[in-house]
This record gives structure tokens, C-alpha cells and sequence, in this order.
């Protein structure tokens, strides 16, 4: 288990910062997005994104049988996403229903929009 924590995003993640393409982030706004990227930076969890992201929502009954890997391992790394502000979840009943945070991704997609550089080019 790693011994450093991803900090908690907040429900409303706010918009942090321009394109890294137009000027360099200072710490405060690294600090803000590098829990996301840290995140996606596990190819389970960004398998999971990519099934989670690809429909309305999905049940984590769906997600499970996807991996050769435990349940609690799965849920380990749908926490880890959830805890970088990516997903949000919903318990029903026994199962616990997942979709995409649109403004985090958007935020994130923001951030590496390059286009904005030289106008376009």
C-alpha cells in the first residue's frame, strides 16, 4: 500500500488553470490536477475511466468481471478515481453505480488543449 494519500477533490472541481501550452502552472495549480493524473496514471484504473466514461453509467457488477482481479481490488482503484474527483458513485440497493465527472474531464482536457498557442496552428 502506498504510503502517500491523493488529497480529497472536492464535489465542484474548479476550473485551475489555462492550457499548459500558454503559460507554466505555478505549484498551487499543479497541486490541484496532479491527483487526477496520478490517478490515470494506473492502466486498471484507466481501463476502468475508459468502461466508465463510455456509457450514462455503469455498475461496478459490470466492471468487475472485465479484470482478472479481486473485487476489492476493483474497488480499491474505483476509490482512488472517485478520491481524484474523476467519477461520482451511487449505492443502490447492493450494487454501487459509477459515471464520469464531465467538468474534471473537462478541466483536465483544457489543460492540454495546445491549439490555443499559436493560434491554432
Amino acid at each position: 500500500m502506498s504510503k502517500q494519500a491523493l488529497p480529497v477533490v472536492g464535489p465542484d472541481p474548479v476550473a485551475c488553470c489555462p492550457p499548459i501550452a500558454v503559460r507554466p502552472m505555478d505549484a498551487d495549480q499543479a497541486a490541484v490536477v496532479a491527483p487526477m493524473f496520478k490517478a490515470l496514471g494506473d492502466p486498471v484504473r484507466l481501463r476502468l475511466m475508459s468502461m466508465i466514461a463510455s456509457v450514462p453509467e455503469i455498475c461496478v457488477c459490470d466492471l468487475t468481471p472485465a479484470f482478472d482481479l479481486s473485487g476489492p481490488t476493483i474497488s480499491h482503484h474505483l476509490k482512488v478515481l472517485r478520491e481524484a474527483g474523476l467519477v461520482d458513485s451511487e449505492r443502490r440497493g447492493t450494487w454501487v453505480w459509477y459515471r464520469v465527472r464531465p467538468d474534471a474531464f473537462r478541466q483536465l482536457g483544457a489543460l492540454l488543449e495546445i491549439s490555443t498557442r499559436d493560434g491554432g496552428a
